[in-house]
């Protein structure tokens, strides 16, 4: 018997493009679309890795390993796969702590977590997640990282000139020319700026990759080695201790890492279907993601998950399947065995423009606060709750807290729209109609009956006392009840019984009809009844008078 569900499916969206048929045409589009991304990851992933504390090759590892195994094997058509901003803020206290073994390790356990996420189908349920716990936590993550290039930004006199000349690149370079990637445009020109700045005026001189990472001696040249992922240095820079300890203090970290990656690579999914007008299959996108990040950290890759930014540029860069994201991994190796010195002297305000400018995409913060202005004020609450808790704190606590806010306001919302009527047949003519006896109260319930709006629904019941012989409750437009409602309603069927009021239980739905009868209501009490309808109530009471 296979350990894969049947509804999970490994490679479906690779499998989907073969099926359809994949011609020439479409591999050239790919290929292109591919090369296209691969300039955009190649500094991103290396700025990425800085931000995280880690040397800029282990970026450019999880773009070539966890971006082609994901593509090959995930379930987006389009989206391409990789280190992200978002995880910065979870990664760079883990290297801090446990040092580049550490965050190796806990991306290993975060691709099983991942794994098992998908076998049991927890791909659909991401999707309910509320809207302003995204919109905060994201704003948030953006604000952190940009505070934090800025710092880098503003290190030295030089330092802003580079950076504000190569952010200022980035920002105007798209509304002139879109076909070329802006951020290769802008790293070249700024390394010309700070190269000629050195030249001409050495107390100018900007740190470059390989003056900062001059003890690893810069970039090497030649793929990503196999290497086990807790043979790396932890903080102290002695080979890492894995004992029960140690995997103790990464599970925390290691399930952020997952939910993260599960939450950001579906969104972006999401947007790639948006944007092209494909489909996705969730668990099967969640299979591919965990298995990426479980192979990325023998390579010395970190936490991968769907990008946004590089899949909306592969769409625009016109990839049609699997095979653009595969490219964009293979271009990125093959520019680190042949171009490896050359990376070398990017400048590393350059790369922080760049990571600034990811940040300000990411966070959205013109739509957040569009959002915060029009959005209902218990949702704005949520929303500036999880931006507040990301910046201040930390973004497991902040989603978590968000999630927790948005079913309580969801729970309140509910329980406002579940609608009681105390009708008696002398107020309403259809009770009339039907022969609902004199001294008989309906009770209708409309809406939901569960924890949320139990109480309040059973509490009107006690305001009757003994003025009715015998109460209907009317449960036709009752679609679920849950067992706090039915708890609530058997302490006040037990309070009209000890009274001796008879109470009849009409017209519930299948589902409800089946929790009644589990719950052994009316074989409990015996002034209770069960009818299908309020004729037959009415019918059935008639017969008691």
């Amino acid at each position: 018997m296979s350990l894969i569900p049947a509804h999970l499916r490994l490679a479906g969206a690779l499998r989907d493009t073969l099926r359809e048929g994949y011609t020439g045409k479409l591999l050239r589009a790919d290929l292109l679309a591919g090369l296209v991304v691969g300039l955009v990851a190649i500094p991103l992933s290396m700025a990425l890795a800085i931000a995280c504390g880690m040397p800029p090759q282990h970026g450019l590892a999880t773009a070539i390993v966890a971006g082609g195994s994901i593509a090959l094997l995930g379930g987006s058509r389009l989206q391409v796969s990789g280190p992200t901003a978002a995880f910065v803020v979870v990664l760079a206290p883990v290297v801090k702590a446990h040092g580049p073994g550490g965050l190796l390790l806990a991306t290993l356990m975060a691709g099983a977590v991942l794994v098992v996420m998908a076998l049991g189908g927890m791909g659909r349920l991401i999707r309910y997640i509320p809207y302003p716990v995204t919109v905060g936590f994201t704003a948030g993550i953006g604000l952190v990282i940009g505070g934090l290039q800025a710092q880098e930004l503003a290190s030295s006199l030089p330092s802003v000139v580079v950076g504000l000349l190569t952010l200022a690149i980035l920002i105007v370079w798209p509304r002139l020319l879109r076909r070329v990637p802006a951020p290769l445009v802008a790293l070249t020109i700024g390394s010309l700026i700070a190269a000629g700045l050195a030249a001409w005026y050495p107390a100018w001189t900007v740190d470059t990759i390989g003056t900062r990472f001059a003890s690893q001696g810069g970039i090497p040249a030649g793929p990503p080695g196999f290497h086990l992922p807790w043979l790396f240095p932890g903080a102290d820079g002695q080979p890492l201790v894995v004992d029960l300890a140690l995997l103790r203090a990464l599970i925390g970290p290691a399930f952020a890492i997952a939910m993260l990656g599960a939450i950001e690579s579906l969104l972006s999914a999401v947007v790639a279907d948006g944007l092209a007008g494909t489909r996705h299959d969730p668990d099967g996108e969640l299979l591919g993601q965990g298995i990426g990040n479980l192979l990325a950290p023998f390579f010395g890759g970190f936490a991968a998950t769907g990008a946004i930014a590089r899949t909306a540029t592969n769409i625009r860069a016109g990839a049609r399947s699997p095979v653009a994201a595969v490219t964009h991994a293979l271009f990125v190796l093959l520019a680190i065995v042949t171009l490896a010195p050359v990376l070398n002297y990017l400048p590393m305000p350059s790369l922080a423009a760049v990571l600034l400018m990811t940040a300000w995409n990411m966070s959205e913060l013109p739509h957040a606060l569009h959002t915060l202005r029009r959005a209902p004020r218990a949702d704005s609450v949520v929303l500036l709750t999880c931006l507040v808790l990301t910046v201040a704190g930390d973004m497991v606590i902040a989603v978590a807290t968000g999630v927790v806010l948005a079913s309580l306001l969801f729970m309140r919302r509910m329980a406002e729209v579940t609608d009681f009527r105390l009708i008696t047949p002398q107020a309403d003519e259809r009770v009339a109609t039907i022969g609902m006896p004199e001294g008989v109260l309906v009770y209708a319930i409309a809406g939901p009956l569960f924890f949320g709006a139990a109480q309040r629904a059973m509490q009107q019941l006690d305001v009757i006392g003994g003025r009715y012989w015998a109460v209907v409750l009317d449960l036709a437009e009752v679609p679920a009840i849950d067992g706090t409602a039915l708890a609530n309603l058997e302490s006040a069927v037990s309070r009209l019984a000890r009274g001796t009021t008879l109470v009849v239980l009409s017209g519930a739905r299948p589902q409800v009809a089946a929790a009644l009868d589990r719950h052994g209501l009316a074989r409990r009490w015996g002034h209770v009844a069960v009818c299908g309808s309020l004729d037959e109530a009415a019918a059935l009471l008639q017969d008691c008078t």
